[in-house]
């Protein structure tokens, strides 16, 4: 089983001293509070489905709210995720994962009420951005023991480790495929390709099931 690491020496004695000052501790309690206040009324309003703005949709801010109001369930997932990240910052046991929960929802608010020109909301936003980043700093060990822990287990075996090397070409190259087909569909790569790579995909197909027909006979006359 592997054992959490401790936070590096280099951050260790700053961090300790942080979490020393009683001043500090009462800053991180206004923040924990500052964005529940901010992330459950908000959240309240998308996961009861009402509208975020009144703002018309000729407006800019107005036209974006709208189109995402209208997609029903993202705009319901978007007001519970708010509601459970400010949950989870109020109570102790879950403030670190509360605060790693509201990462992307701070920068999310930050970059859409900059990109649509949501006047000075996006300040408030920027400042989101920043008081996450510092409950984040300050839950950093916690935060460095789980990632030790998961990033230091050994990764599962390959899915084709014991797999026939023409199994494994045959996966690859249908992949790769696949890939340049969706590419095609957004003008990254001509539409004169498409014949060739459907070509190429039938023989991807057929390289996956010879090489597993291979490897089976393979596994087969060595126990045998």
């Amino acid at each position: 089983m592997t054992t959490p690491q401790p936070i590096p020496e280099s951050l260790a004695g700053a961090h300790a001293w942080a979490r020393s000052q009683p001043w500090l501790s009462r800053f991180t309690l206004m923040n924990r509070i500052l964005l529940a206040m901010a992330f459950i009324p908000t959240g309240l309003v998308k996961a009861t489905g009402n509208r975020f703005t009144i703002l018309p949709v000729t407006d800019p801010v107005g036209f974006f709210f709208e189109a995402m109001y209208q997609t029903g369930p993202w705009w319901h997932f978007i007001g519970f995720s708010q509601i459970a990240a400010a949950v989870m910052l109020l109570v102790p046991a879950t403030a670190t994962v509360g605060a790693i929960l509201a990462l992307p929802i701070a920068v999310s608010i930050f970059l859409i009420t900059w990109g649509v020109g949501f006047h000075n909301t996006v300040y408030i936003g920027a400042g989101m951005v920043v008081s996450v980043t510092y409950l984040l700093c300050w839950d950093a060990d916690r935060i460095w023991n789980a990632a030790s822990m998961v990033l230091g287990r050994r990764s599962s075996p390959a899915l084709l480790a014991g797999a026939h090397i023409v199994e494994k070409l045959g996966w690859g190259l249908g992949g790769a495929t696949g890939l340049a087909l969706f590419m095609v569909t957004r003008g990254f790569v001509p539409n004169s390709w498409i014949r060739g790579l459907l070509l190429v995909g039938v023989g991807s197909v057929g390289l996956v099931v010879v090489g597993w027909l291979a490897g089976a006979w393979r596994s087969r006359t060595d126990t045998a």
